[in-house]
């Protein structure tokens, strides 16, 4: 055998040797990977962790011992991102990802998250990296859960409600968003000192005063300048309510007739609904 020849042999087996080992067997994973993703407010909020499941073991206080520092999943540790700076019961975080570990105990849990994103776990977890760390109650759920499982409930226009439920704990965390300060800098900036002609804007306004209970004689002057512009049901309905709130219920009336009316040619029975409801609220 020649040189060159042995030299393609040599290759051969190395090859061989490499996708050997690349080779594997795809099964299910014992603790898959999730994600969870929520807008709360303005603020993109999205959890990243491993659903571990109980399969017959009892879970806090022996397979993870109280008083310990936790993963808050499996596998990796879990990751908390926010798009905007968030309070989180009381405590301000700034826009990032942050490792989610928790310290379960019987009668409270300590949740924290940590600037250390890169651990496996807990292993080689360090208190000087927390950004915060406070106390929760836990308590039981409706059911118990055989699968771990985060997500998002009681959610308003600011904030929502991280809840962590495993075999019968449940432990819950508040986080809320800033929304008006910013979205009142958005109507000066594109409403009061521009004066557009776009009728969504005007709309977009007046909506958010009517629904944050602000300025009503401006947000009907908004309104009006909509809905004289390029009137829709969605518009004229607005409109109504908005009398209604400044004590013109002739007008409101009247406006809610009208928006009704524009619904039934829209085929739309959600708005003719709440017109009628409407109408019938103030006779």
């Amino acid at each position: 055998m020649n040189f060159t020849s042995k030299l393609l042999m040599l290759a051969l087996g190395v090859f061989l040797t490499l996708n050997t080992h690349a080779q594997q067997i795809e099964m299910p994973q014992a603790s898959p990977a999730a994600t969870i993703a929520q807008k709360i407010g303005l603020t993109d909020v999205k959890i990243e962790y491993s659903r571990p499941s109980t399969k017959g073991r009892k879970i806090f206080g022996e397979l993870v011992p109280f008083g310990q520092v936790w993963r808050t999943g499996a596998n990796a540790a879990t990751i908390i991102t926010f798009s905007t700076e968030v309070n989180i019961e009381g405590n301000k975080v700034q826009a990032g990802s942050y490792a989610l570990y928790s310290i379960p105990d019987r009668n409270d849990w300590t949740i924290i998250l940590s600037n250390n994103t890169k651990l496996w776990g807990a292993v080689g977890y360090n208190q000087e990296d927390d950004v915060i760390r406070f106390k929760v109650k836990p308590g039981k759920p409706g059911q118990k859960y055989e699968t771990m499982e985060i997500g998002f409930v009681d959610m308003t226009d600011t904030g929502a409600t991280v809840s962590i439920k495993w075999e019968q704990t449940r432990v819950r965390f508040r986080i809320e968003t800033e929304v008006d300060p910013i979205v009142m800098a958005q109507i000066k900036q594109l409403v009061i000192d521009q004066q557009p002609t776009n009728p969504g804007l005007y709309y977009q306004a007046a909506n958010y005063y009517f629904t944050n209970n602000k300025d009503m004689n401006l947000a009907l002057e908004w309104i009006n300048k909509s809905v004289e512009s390029d009137p829709k049901y969605w518009t004229v309905h607005l409109k109504a309510k908005i009398e209604l709130a400044l004590g013109m219920k002739k007008e409101a009336i009247e406006s809610a007739r009208a928006s009704m009316e524009m619904a039934r040619e829209a085929k739309n029975p959600d708005y003719v609904g709440l017109n009628e409801r409407l109408i019938k609220s103030i006779k």
